[in-house]
């Protein structure tokens, strides 16, 4: 990895802009600029140490099949890349390494545009150029949105059963540490039993409920439970399901393949033999 390249990964390691690793390894700003830019062909090596500890980093010397003094030398690795490090804004300037780019496809994907409704309008209207990329500069929108990230890709859904009758079908949605998000609960009948006959070995799922914690919403836990439920109805070879919602919770279930039956805000889910 290019010293250059290395510096930026360890900044978005470290989360630390230009100016804060400048103040805290005491190496003008300037001169990151230039290291970072590649604009420095022989920096110093005390001032490469200074920076790479500053951001976090170790700077290792030795010999093969020697070991080295410095405690777990095993375990050093360089840091990932920055993954917009090859994108440039039109004067040719490199994304904040530090912050989230990404590409814009359409005016809202810009913050600049976000305070303007103009992005209704057609492209050739627009009152200013869109941007080929854009970049989050508010550090607390950019933390809520790796945090968000981090939640999709780590939490995992479960069935319990522990505790519970046959008949009770409950699904968490955890964090890695085991802290609670969500729940989905539904139970199992007879649809004979909706009209008052003995119950038969026909089968069908009624939805209780799906909750998820206020700040997970909108991060797919919801629909991961029904998704999961699904899964578990198709291996039990169970078909329909019922439920019963309102407008908004409806939202949710119209997504997962629910739909509307006769009866006000009834909605029903019929599942397909497998195979087909």
């Amino acid at each position: 990895m290019e010293l250059g390249a290395l510096l930026r990964a360890l900044r978005r390691a470290a989360d630390l802009s230009q100016r804060e690793l400048a103040e805290k390894s005491g190496v003008p700003q300037a001169t990151v600029a230039r290291i970072e830019a590649e604009r420095t062909t022989n920096p110093r090596f005390r001032t490469v140490e200074r920076l790479i500890r500053a951001a976090g980093g170790v700077v290792v010397a030795g010999l093969p099949g020697v070991t080295a003094d410095v405690a777990d030398v095993a375990d050093v690795m360089p840091p990932p890349p920055v993954p917009h490090d090859g994108w440039t804004d039109q004067a040719g300037r490199r994304y904040p390494a530090h912050l989230d780019a990404w590409e814009v496809r359409e005016p809202r994907d810009w913050p600049g545009a976000w305070w303007a409704e103009w992005y209704r309008l057609p492209p050739e209207r627009y009152p200013l150029k869109v941007p080929a990329f854009a970049y989050e500069r508010n550090r607390q929108y950019r933390d809520q949105r790796r945090r968000a990230e981090e939640i999709r890709r780590t939490f995992r859904v479960r069935r319990v059963t522990a505790g519970l009758p046959e008949t009770s079908w409950r699904f968490v949605a955890e964090l890695p540490d085991g802290d609670l998000i969500g729940e989905l609960r539904a139970h199992e009948c007879s649809p004979h039993l909706r009209n008052g006959d003995e119950p038969r070995d026909e089968r069908e799922v009624v939805l209780d409920g799906v909750l998820v914690a206020a700040w997970y919403r909108r991060l797919g836990v919801g629909r991961r439970l029904v998704e999961r439920l699904m899964e578990e109805m198709d291996r039990a070879g169970v078909r329909t399901s019922w439920a019963l919602a309102d407008v908004v919770e409806s939202r949710l279930l119209f997504a997962c393949g629910y739909r509307v039956e006769r009866r006000a805000w009834t909605l029903r889910l019929d599942r397909s033999p497998a195979g087909h």
